[in-house]
């Protein structure tokens, strides 16, 4: 329920709002703003994202939390989802590629009016929810990609609901 220290998530959430370099993408089942952080030069004060110590330690919890043996390499982007914006249900599954997922949830104030719910579903079929999670700042969910991780965010309403991806990618011994 807290990822970061309460000044770190600010300093994250302020650079988010101000510097970030997002680009508008409309797909299939989500529209929201989003970048990549390869090759991004981040201020000092919140480089510690996109570290190596880092992601190593984040690395080793996954491993440790699912019993997985995980890549040294891991692809973090960021979404930003404003009024009007929703991503419907899906399970981020494509073979050989992502394994695990870990998503920080960042706002300011978020209310339940707000809408932006992450939705988690038993099945493809929308009414079979499991949970539904909030968006509380400096929060976050893990879980390991499958053709079973379905999951979906509901529409924004009001403010900007932003989060870190972080994705994790199986070691070739236990990608099966």
């Amino acid at each position: 329920t807290e990822v970061f220290g309460g000044a770190e998530s600010f300093k994250i959430l302020n650079w988010l709002e101000t510097f970030a370099p997002w680009k508008l993408v409309e797909a299939d089942f989500y529209t929201q703003h989003e970048f990549d952080f390869e090759g991004i030069e981040l201020p000092e004060r919140i480089s510690f994202l996109y570290a190596k110590d880092f992601l190593d330690n984040l690395i080793e919890c996954f491993e440790d939390l699912f019993s997985v043996k995980l890549e040294r390499r891991i692809d973090l982007t960021a979404h930003k989802l404003i009024a009007g914006h929703t991503i419907r249900l899906h399970n981020d599954f494509l073979f050989g590629q992502e394994t695990h997922r870990f998503i920080v949830q960042l706002n300011r104030g978020w209310r339940d009016e707000n809408g932006g719910f992450l939705i988690l579903f038993n099945s493809p079929n929308p009414s079979d929810i499991h949970r539904v999670i909030r968006p509380v700042h400096n929060s976050a969910v893990g879980f390991a990609i499958s053709e079973k991780s379905n999951h979906a965010v509901s529409t924004v309403h009001e403010g900007e609901r932003y989060t870190l991806v972080y994705s994790f990618y199986a070691a070739n011994d236990n990608a099966d």
